[in-house]
Parts: structure tokens; sequence; C-alpha cells
């Protein structure tokens, strides 16, 4: 009878003990977890239900809740869901739809791929990007004419990589009513000789972009997929897009809300009349997945077409400083009109004038203004006496792939002097407190890890240079993934929902293959993303399921 009464009460109290246990979708264990938190750092084991953090701890957690799914990751790591600060999510799924000229050696490989591209197609126009004349043995911009003897009755149009210069034929410039006489404020129409080369750099553009066909509908949903694809492979959960569009923004929302699309963004709106107009009387826009508040503005151009804003002149073209896009004036009462409204003002600035002119600025129209966190994006080349200007009010929004890409001909553009100041990251962390990192994809590569080794090694892909570029500037590691995760959240005003791993916060991480904290510097690029969760759900994996 004693014995009897033994098992029963066991087996209730085991009935009791499993009924008092939380149920809970999903256990995830025996990890070794970069929660980037700021008390524990580090876990082993973290619970997720209804698509957020519930708990996060050791394995004592697999006693406590009563999981739907287990997952014993045999101490991979596990990162929050990397952020890309700035990129160009659109445009890199449009991007896939023209001719890719990445990589080109020369103009002549250029037009070769052109040709095949548009060879047995029926267009109305030929569209590409990527090339960039710094790869080219011959380093001087090109000329239109063997386009124009290619294809004289159809518009091409090929952006360079950094996406400011645009080489296009004579048709495309006949059909925008450009010609010798053209002139527009914000930029350069490049002339050899008093002639069109068919090389226009920054405002300009917009006079042929405005009569080539737009993309359908069907293929801005496409482009849109194709990049969320690219950005779930490596690791992004969520991305910041540098510049979009009102009918763009409200495209993205209608995909999310039918679940078309379900990567995060954080929008920052094109700074025109029609947006800003609209935008000002309606206000910011906040989803679980998007987030529009910010407000997109360019200072200058790129360095690698000559379109940055400079003090003295560039070193190798002693006649040209650069062009403003936004007017000196324009920006200082933009930013003082901005300071009124919760929009946040996120400026382009690669030159040391504009990035004096723009931090200047800020700190005026920001005195009363207790956490605005307007950026810099690029923060590029500075001057080492304005880097002070930088303070916990502006975040520094940097590409740490420009700095290791542009390394073999930025002294040439800008002389050593300049380089002082020049993508000065742990400088800028310094003055700041925290800096955000991104890509500027497709200008730069979709992929987080090589933004993460451009930050720590400040080395490309080929480990060159011994010793990193400018190395006085490397983030250290925990530095560059804060980078990635929680300071990107911070500078998106969205530090309470994502970018660690706690408990309230959203389910967003990725399993790596090997830990980019604690592995050799070099075989961080070998590094491989497991998988991608959004939400605690599988959005992409190669190996678990």
């Amino acid at each position: 009878m004693r014995k009897y009464i033994h098992i029963t009460f066991f087996f209730f109290l085991a009935v009791f003990f499993y009924s008092c246990q939380d149920k809970v979708d999903l256990i995830v264990h025996n990890a070794t977890v970069y929660t980037l938190d700021d008390i524990a750092g580090k876990a082993s084991a973290f619970v997720i239900d209804e698509g957020k953090f519930v708990a996060v701890g050791g394995d004592e957690l697999i006693d406590k809740y009563d999981a739907k799914k287990v997952l014993d990751l045999q101490k991979l790591p596990v990162y929050p869901g990397f952020i890309d600060s700035h990129c160009h999510f659109l445009k890199l799924g449009l991007s896939l739809q023209q001719v890719d000229l990445r990589g080109t050696k020369s103009f002549e490989e250029v037009l070769n791929r052109v040709q095949d591209y548009s060879k047995n197609k029926e267009l109305s126009a030929i569209l590409g990007r990527g090339w960039d004349q710094n790869d080219w043995k011959d380093k001087s911009l090109p000329n239109k004419s063997k386009l124009d003897s290619l294809f004289p009755d159809i518009p091409v149009a090929l952006r360079r990589i950094d996406g400011h210069a645009l080489l296009v034929n004579q048709k495309a410039l006949d059909m925008a009513g450009i010609n010798e006489k053209t002139k527009i404020k914000g930029g350069t129409i490049i002339k050899n000789n008093g002639r069109l080369s068919g090389v226009l750099v920054d405002s300009p553009i917009s006079l042929v972009t405005s009569i080539l066909p737009k993309p359908s509908l069907n293929e801005q949903i496409k482009a849109l997929k194709d990049a969320e694809k690219i950005a779930f492979e490596n690791g992004l959960t969520t991305v910041s897009i540098a510049g979009i569009d009102k009918d763009e923004i409200y495209l993205i929302d209608s995909l999310q809300k039918t679940g078309e699309l379900n990567i995060r963004v954080y929008a920052m709106i094109s700074n025109n009349k029609n947006n800003m107009d609209y935008f000002l009387s309606n206000g910011p826009i906040r989803t679980d997945k998007l987030n529009v508040r910010s407000f997109k503005v360019y200072a200058d151009g790129a360095l690698g077409s000559r379109g940055a804003a400079l003090k003295a002149p560039y070193s190798d073209l002693k006649s040209h400083k650069g062009e403003f896009i936004t007017p000196k004036d324009s920006l200082e009462r933009l930013a003082y009109m901005l300071s009124t409204t919760p929009f946040q003002m996120n400026t382009h600035a690669i030159g040391d004038d504009a990035n004096r002119t723009i931090l200047d600025a800020y700190n005026k129209a920001l005195v009363f203004s207790d956490d605005p966190r307007w950026r810099v994006e690029h923060a590029q080349i500075i001057d080492t006496a304005d880097i002070s200007l930088f303070n916990r009010k502006i975040i520094p929004s940097v590409q740490p792939t420009h700095a290791t890409s542009d390394m073999y001909w930025a002294e040439e553009r800008v002389g050593s002097s300049r380089l002082n100041g020049s993508y000065a990251y742990k400088k800028l962390l310094d003055m700041s407190g925290r800096i955000s990192l991104g890509t500027d994809f497709p200008v730069e590569e979709v992929s987080p890890l090589l933004t993460f080794f451009a930050a720590i090694a400040r080395q490309d892909k080929n480990l060159y240079p011994e010793g990193g570029y400018l190395n006085k500037n490397k983030l250290s590691r925990m530095e560059a993934l804060s980078g990635m995760t929680k300071w990107g959240a911070y500078a998106n005003f969205e530090e309470d929902q994502k970018g660690s791993i706690e408990v309230g916060k959203v389910a967003d991480f990725i399993i790596l293959d090997r830990d980019i904290i604690s592995i050799k510097e070099s075989n961080i690029l070998k590094t491989r993303v497991v998988a991608t969760l959004l939400n605690g759900n599988i959005v992409y994996s190669n190996r678990i399921n």
C-alpha cells in the first residue's frame, strides 16, 4: 500500500511539475550566445515565444520551459540579427535586372558586357551599374563615342559603382535635352575639348533619369524580394534604406502586411519637395517591421567621381574642389526646420568641406535638442580639426569597406595630409560614443562579415595591406559587432525593440559557423551564415530546419 502511495505521489508530482512549465515556441541551447546586453554579455541558451525573447540564460531553461521545438546548437555562435545602417535595398534588387558592370577591368570590357546583355532583347533603354575607372589601366573617365556608334537609336545609361556618375550615349542626352550649353547646379556635365563626354556627375543625372522608363510595379516587387533573399543569406535582419520615395515606402509597407516581404526596414525619406510636404504633414510611420522617421539629405557627391566637396582642390585635379548638391545655406535652413519636427536628419557628407558644413549646421540646430541622434552618413574625409564637432547628439554612420575599396587611390585624390582625418572610425567613435556600420550596397558587397573584417583589420579580402590601412582607426571586435547590432538599432531609435538578445525584444538572431569574436583574424572571411531567424522563425538556413 505504501509503495502504491509513493508511486502515485511521484506520478502526480511529475504531472504537476510538467503542467507548471511555461509553454513556449522555441528553446535554443548549448550555444555561444553574444547577447550584446549591457550586463551579462554572453549566455548559452534563450527562450522564444510569440516572436520575442522571454528568457536568456543557461541550460537550466530547458527544465523551466516546455518548448514546441528545442534547438541544440552544439556550441555554434549566436549573435543578434545584423543591421545594415546604410544601404540601397531596392536599388540592389533593381541592379539585378540591369547590366552588371562590377569588376570590369577596362572600358572595353564594359562595352562587351553591354553588347552581350542587349543581344536578342527588345529594350526601350539599356541600363547598367558598377563600372569604376579607378580599376582600369586607363583611369580617365570614359567617353560616349563608342556607345554612340554601337547604340545610336536607344538610350544607354550606365552608373558608376558609387551611383554619383552616369555615362550616357548621345541618344540619352538628346532625349534629356542636354547640350553643350546646359547648366545645372549641384554637379557637373563633363566635357572634353568643349564637347559632351557623356559623363554626368550628381545633379545632372536627374535630367536623364527623368526620361528613362521607370521600373514597373512587378519589377519593383521582384527587386525587393530578390534583395531580401540576398540580405537574409548574409545574416541581415534589418536594413536602413538611405533614400527612398513615398510610393516605394508604401509598397514595402503593403508587402510586409501581406507577408510577401519580411525583412525589417528603417526608411530614410529622400529629401525632395513632394516627399517632404507629405511626411511633414502626416508624420512618421511605425509598424513592427517598418520605421519611417528620418530624411536623407545629400550635402555632396562621391570621392571616386570627384563629386565630394573639399575645402581645397583635389590633389589630382587642381582646378576642382567638388560641389555641394544641396547649397550650404539650404543645409543650415533645413537643419533648423527639421529640429522642430519628430524627424531625424541623416546627411550624406564625404568631403571635408561637406562634413564641416553639416557638422556646423547640426550643432547650431540641435542646441536645444536632448536626444536627436542625427546622423552623418559616410563621414569620410574630415579635417582633423573638425572631428571634435562630433558629439553624443551626432552619430557617424560609416561603411568600413569604403576605406578598403578607396585605399588604392584615395591618397592620389586628396593627398597624404588629408588622410589623417579620413575613414577615422575609432576617433569618431571616441567623440560620439557610438558608431553605426553599414555597406552602402550595391556600391559595396552585401556582406556584414566583410564590414566586420574591414572595421577591425582595415584590410581587403586579400589581407592587404599588412597591418591594415590607416590602422590607428581600427575598431575592436566588440565595437564592430556593436556597430552592426545594438548601435545600429540605437541610430534608428529602435534599441528597445532589437539590437541585442534580451527579454522583451524581437527574436531576430543569426547563427554562424565560427566565432568571429575569438577566431584568428584572417579566418573571419571564411565564416559562413548557418541560419538567419526573424521573430524566431528561420528565414534562411543551410544546415538547420
